[in-house]
């Protein structure tokens, strides 16, 4: 009886404290392990309930359906995989953190990266005809602030016409639009022109996820050689 009653009491504290553990390793409530054993070491965590993250708790994110999670992870994590131990390690990426209707402040968003936590958060919900290429866009935000100095943004900023400048900030335009050109002008995407570092992840995105930077535009060319040779300051055994 006391062997049933101890198992009983297992089984109704297990959860909250593997909850617990998450919550101090990435101050993130309301998670549980997804999957911890992958190739490059990475732990992946998924919603049970709503969070809010933030000073003023604007960052908010809801749990999903199980079938959601299963699918999702499949793509998230073939996506993933192509960054090795080494290479993950060096820009402070660890967790991975799988929900719905990602936001801050009202707006939302396809991931929040935090490289002093080593967390990705991904919206699994975001438009399915960008997600996979906005996982990599992600990562690059994750390398940026892990590596500013690398990412001069006065050095990108050279690379555009004269004539042209970035938005203050990436919500401060209507920018949105992820499709990308087919006559490029030295811009990927629309939303490439909101800032440097959307501009960056963009042309990174693009590169990840093997789509073509036209020759004949020596704008995006000089944007793309200045990304891969400074990946490669990272790692030089970094594969594109």
């Amino acid at each position: 009886m006391n062997l049933i009653r101890a198992v009983l009491l297992l089984i109704i504290f297990i959860t909250p404290l593997k909850a617990n553990t998450i919550y101090n390793l990435i101050k993130i409530p309301n998670l549980e392990i997804y999957e911890i054993n992958t190739i490059n070491k990475l732990k992946y965590f998924h919603a049970i309930r709503p969070f809010r993250l933030g000073i003023k708790k604007n960052i908010i994110c809801s749990n999903s359906k199980k079938k959601n999670y299963d699918e999702k992870y499949k793509i998230v994590s073939q996506n993933l995989n192509g960054y090795s131990y080494n290479f993950l390690k060096k820009i402070n990426l660890k967790y991975i953190v799988l929900c719905e209707n990602l936001s801050i402040s009202g707006i939302y968003t396809a991931g929040i990266p935090d490289n002093i936590m080593k967390t990705l958060i991904l919206d699994i919900k975001f438009n399915e005809k960008y997600f996979e290429r906005v996982i990599h866009h992600e990562v690059f935000h994750i390398i940026n602030l892990s590596y500013k100095e690398l990412f001069n943004e006065n050095e990108w900023i050279d690379f555009n016409k004269k004539n042209f400048q970035y938005a203050k900030c990436s919500t401060c335009t209507q920018k949105f639009d992820l499709n990308t050109y087919i006559n490029t002008d030295g811009f990927l995407t629309e939303y490439s022109k909101t800032t440097p570092s959307e501009d960056m992840a963009e042309v990174f995105s693009h590169i990840m996820f093997d789509i073509n930077i036209p020759n004949n535009d020596p704008i995006l060319q000089r944007k793309k050689e200045f990304i891969i040779k400074n990946i490669l300051k990272i790692d030089n055994s970094f594969k594109f």
